[in-house]
C-alpha cells in the first residue's frame, strides 16, 4: 500500500469516526425546530435523539464480529452506505415517524462504521507504536465530534434548517463511498461464526428497555404498549444469556460480565452517559424553548461544556500515570458532582454568563473520566477478552445514553415551566453521577490500583 494510500484510508477513518460521534450530539440543536415543523410531541423529540442511540447499541455489540468475518473494507462500506442512505431521506422527512424510521437504520450503520474504520485505520500501522497513536487519533476524532455537534448543529439550523444538520452526511458520504469502492484495500477476514443468536437477543433487549422507557410517560408505565415492550426486553435478557452460553464464540464471553470491576465501570460508563446525553437534550429545549435563545446562540453556550471534552481528554492519561485511574475517575466524578449542582443553581439566573462559567468544569471533568473509564474498564478483564469488553463497555454507554434522554424528556415538563424542569433534570443528574462516585469507593479491585496507567 503506497504513503498516499495509507494517508488516504487513516483519513477517511477519521472523518466516520467524527461523522458517527458528530451525530449523535448534533440533532440536539434541531429539536426545537423540528418541534415547530413538524408538530413533534416531547416522545417524539426524544425518539429523534433514541432511535439513533438504540440501534447504534444494539448494532455495536456485534458490529466487532462482523467487521472480523465479513472483512473491514466490506463491513466499512456497507455502514457507510446504510448511514449516508438514511441520513438523506432524515434530510427529506416530512413526518417525525419517517425522520425516526431512518434515525433507527442511521445508527445501524454508524455502528458498522465505527470498528471497522478503527481496523482500516490501523491495519498499515509499522509497529505498536505507530498503532496506538492512530487509535489515539481515531477516539480524539470521535471526541471532537461530539463536543462539536451543539455547535455544528446550532450553525446549521441558523444559516439553513434543520434539514442541513443531516444534509451534511450526504455531501461528506457520497465521495466517501466513491473513494472507498475504487481505492480503499481489501482486508483480510477471519473464519469465524458470527452470533446471530446474540444480535437478535441483544437487539430485543434494549430495543424493548428503550422503547418503554420512552413511551411510557406519555402512555403510562401499565399501558399495553409499555408492559409488552418490558416483558420483550426480559425475554430478550434470558435469550441473550441462553444464546451466550451455547454459542461457540459469543458476542459477550461469561467472564467479562461475570468480572465484578468491570460490571462496574460498565455501569458507571451508563451513568455517565446517562447524565451527559440527558443534559445535553434537556439543555437544548431550554435554552430556545426556555429561555428563547436562537440555534446558533445556544450551540455558542454548548460550548464551554463540549468544547473543554477535548482539553480533558488530553490531560486523563497523564493524570492517571501520576495518580493511578480510581484516584482520577473519583475526582472527576466529585467534580462533576459539583459543576452540575452549579449548573441547576445558575440555571435559574436571568444572565446566561454564570450558567455559562458552571458548564466549564463540568465539560473538563466530563473529558477527563470518559478515557479513564474506558481504559479502567479494558484494566478488569485479560487481554484476549478487551474486544468484548469495550463492545459491551460501549453498549452500556449507549444504553445509558438513551435511558437518560427517556427520563429526562418528561422530567422537564415535570414541574410546570422548562426552567424548572431543567433544574429537576440536572439535579437528577448529580444524583447519577454522586451514584457513579459511591461506586468508584467501593471497588477496590484490581482495576482500582493506584499504579495502573492510561
Amino acid at each position: 500500500m503506497s504513503i498516499e494510500l495509507k494517508r488516504g484510508v487513516v483519513a477517511l477513518a477519521l472523518i466516520s469516526s467524527f461523522m458517527v460521534y458528530v451525530d449523535g450530539t448534533i440533532v440536539n440543536l434541531a429539536l426545537a425546530e423540528l418541534g415547530s415543523r413538524l408538530h413533534a410531541s416531547r416522545a417524539e423529540l426524544e425518539w429523534a435523539v433514541n432511535a439513533y442511540t438504540l440501534s447504534f447499541a444494539a448494532v455495536m455489540l456485534g458490529a466487532g464480529a462482523l467487521t472480523d468475518v465479513l472483512g473491514a473494507r466490506r463491513t466499512f462500506v456497507t455502514g457507510l452506505v446504510v448511514f449516508t442512505v438514511s441520513s438523506a431521506v432524515c434530510a427529506a422527512a416530512g413526518t417525525m415517524p419517517v425522520l425516526n424510521a431512518a434515525r433507527l437504520a442511521q445508527g445501524a450503520g454508524a455502528a458498522l462504521l465505527l470498528p471497522s474504520a478503527l481496523v482500516l485505520a490501523t491495519a498499515g500501522a509499522a509497529d505498536e507504536h505507530a498503532r496506538h497513536r492512530l487509535v489515539g487519533r481515531w477516539a480524539a476524532a470521535g471526541g471532537m465530534g461530539m463536543a462539536a455537534g451543539p455547535l455544528l448543529g446550532g450553525a446549521l439550523v441558523a444559516v439553513a434548517d434543520w434539514r442541513a444538520v443531516f444534509a451534511v452526511n450526504v455531501v461528506i458520504g457520497v465521495p466517501a463511498i466513491v473513494w472507498s469502492l475504487r481505492s480503499m484495500p481489501s482486508t483480510p477476514r477471519r473464519a469465524r461464526r458470527p452470533d446471530l443468536a446474540g444480535m437478535a437477543a441483544a437487539t430485543v433487549l434494549i430495543g424493548g428497555l428503550v422503547f418503554g422507557m420512552v413511551e411510557a410517560p406519555a402512555a403510562g408505565w401499565g399501558a399495553p404498549a409499555v408492559l409488552s415492550a418490558f416483558a420483550l426486553a426480559a425475554a430478550g435478557l434470558v435469550a441473550f444469556v441462553r444464546a451466550e452460553r451455547a454459542a461457540a464464540a459469543p458476542l459477550l464471553p461469561t467472564a467479562v460480565y461475570a468480572d465484578r470491576p468491570f460490571v462496574v465501570s460498565a455501569l458507571q460508563g451508563a451513568l455517565f452517559n446517562f447524565t451527559f446525553y440527558g443534559l445535553l437534550f434537556a439543555m437544548g429545549l431550554m435554552l430556545q424553548q426556555g429561555r428563547g435563545l436562537g440555534a446558533l446562540g445556544s450551540g455558542l453556550l454548548f460550548l464551554p461544556l463540549t468544547g473543554l471534552i477535548a482539553l480533558g481528554n488530553v490531560w486523563a492519561a497523564a493524570l492517571a500515570r501520576r495518580a493511578g485511574r480510581r484516584a482520577v475517575l473519583g475526582a472527576g466524578q466529585l467534580v462533576l458532582a459539583a459543576a452540575l449542582v452549579a449548573v441547576a443553581l445558575t440555571s435559574t439566573l436571568s444572565p446566561l454568563w454564570p450558567l455559562a462559567l458552571a458548564l466549564l468544569p463540568a465539560g473538563l471533568s466530563a473529558g477527563v473520566l470518559v478515557p479513564t473509564m474506558t481504559s479502567r474498564s479494558l484494566a478488569a478483564v485479560r487481554p484476549a477478552l478487551h474486544g468484548a469488553a469495550s463492545a459491551a463497555f460501549n453498549t452500556s454507554r449507549q444504553v445509558g445514553a438513551a435511558i437518560g434522554v427517556a427520563a429526562f424528556g418528561p422530567l422537564l415538563g415535570s414541574a410546570g415551566g422548562l426552567r424548572d424542569g431543567f433544574l429537576v433534570c440536572v439535579l437528577v443528574a448529580a444524583g447519577a453521577t454522586v451514584v457513579a462516585l459511591v461506586l468508584t469507593l467501593a471497588d477496590r479491585g484490581p482495576a482500582a490500583s493506584a499504579a495502573a496507567t492510561a
